[in-house]
């Protein structure tokens, strides 16, 4: 019978809302200032779509687990699991390790687990000491930045994979693991590095790949163009709020329009002055609110810029987490603008979406196509994913 063992980092994506870059070491704080679940809840969501897919499978796996918030606590009704680790009520990096150790001593197949780059690179480091860097991994997405090709999409894209593989319907393959110095990503410098390889089911479909940052040749004059189109936009709707996402194609359009952008947060401009700079969710949604009740009838509406993540090809839920279900509810789907440079679009097939919210992601599929753009008053339609 085939083994799986699920292991949840508890601390995951802890300050996604909250405009942390990362939530290593700063869990207590994040928690201080409000943060809620997020790693065990979508660990929960994962295992839910897991036991309807259960019925499928010839042999029902045999699950192993953590005791408390690093496994057991998130495991739904319908799913059958032996606790093997007793972990503590505080999770850390040699916790992580720990378990990941006691759960190879338990002879898993596989390790399905919640967390981000942080927890993946301590997995990695416990394959490496016990020397089983040939453990397959799959990890449900749940941290706020995911650079390593071994996540899936999405929670349901996680347990169907896993549910593929245990069928003997997908094939491993070698992934990056890419280590991001978290220190220097808090101060808005994007430095990563491949840290180590490990195997994941191949799935193009509904695994999301390792990042990749897409820089072509001689795209000065494309980002000028970009900037004059959403200079003209700004001009013609004098008062409109605009919402920056993250990323460099969007600093760079910025400064072009004379203003200075974060790299990795998200900010917000009317008519080319900044009125807000790195916000979180609390701060984007009192925005929203000062504009869906302007008194004076003066509002000229919400636009929100976003750039898709190069490689996976990501347009909400990895590293933008402050754009949460109730911000983009509140913005409109309606009023979001992708913006790619040709060099990213010429990789680019679909765009996906993991808000955290099920009928919200569902909402923005349906449309089917984002209204892109590429260039100086050129547009294209960009097809969203339909998982």
């Amino acid at each position: 019978m085939t083994r799986i063992g699920i292991l949840v980092n508890p601390d995951a994506g802890l300050g996604g809302r909250l405009g942390f870059k990362g939530t290593d070491g700063r869990a207590a704080e994040a928690r201080a200032a409000g943060a809620v679940d997020r790693s065990g809840p979508r660990m929960t969501a994962a295992l839910e779509r897991f036991a309807e897919l259960l019925a499928h499978l010839r042999e029902a796996p045999h699950m192993m687990t953590c005791s408390g918030r690093m496994g057991s606590d998130w495991v739904p009704a319908g799913i059958s699991f032996v606790e093997v680790v007793r972990a503590p009520t505080e999770s850390t990096a040699e916790d992580t390790r720990r378990a990941v150790s006691e759960l190879l001593d338990a002879n898993i197949d596989l390790l399905f687990y919640a967390g981000g780059d942080g927890t993946t690179r301590d997995i990695v480091a416990a394959l490496d000491a016990a020397e089983r860097t040939d453990l397959p991994l799959v990890g449900v997405p749940t941290g706020v930045k995911m650079h390593s090709g071994c996540f899936a999409a999405t929670p349901n894209a996680a347990a169907e994979v896993l549910a593929a593989w245990l069928a003997g319907d997908l094939m491993l393959a070698s992934t990056e693991v890419m280590d991001l110095d978290e220190e220097a990503y808090r101060e808005g410098e994007w430095k990563i590095r491949m840290y180590s390889e490990v195997q994941t089911p191949s799935s193009p479909r509904w695994m999301q790949g390792a990042k990749m940052r897409v820089q072509a040749a001689e795209e000065e004059e494309v980002l000028e163009g970009l900037a004059a189109h959403v200079g003209e936009l700004a001009e013609e709707n004098p008062g409109m709020l605009i919402i920056w996402g993250s990323g460099g194609t969007l600093r760079a359009i910025s400064e072009n329009l004379g203003m200075q952008t974060t790299l990795l947060g998200i900010d917000a401009s009317r008519d080319g002055v900044l009125v807000g700079r790195d916000l979180n969710e609390d701060g984007l949604l009192e925005l929203l609110d000062a504009e869906s009740n302007d008194g004076g009838g003066d509002s000229a509406g919400v636009l929100l810029l976003l750039s898709p993540m190069g490689g996976q090809g990501f347009l909400i839920g990895r590293g933008n987490l402050q754009l949460s279900p109730a911000v983009l509810r509140a913005v409109g789907v309606d009023n979001i603008l992708g913006v790619a440079t040709p060099g990213k679009l010429a990789i680019l097939n679909e765009l996906r979406i993991d808000s955290g919210d099920a009928d919200l992601d569902d909402d923005i599929r349906e449309r089917r196509y984002l209204r892109g753009l590429q260039g100086f008053r050129t547009t294209r339609l960009i097809k969203f994913s339909d998982d």
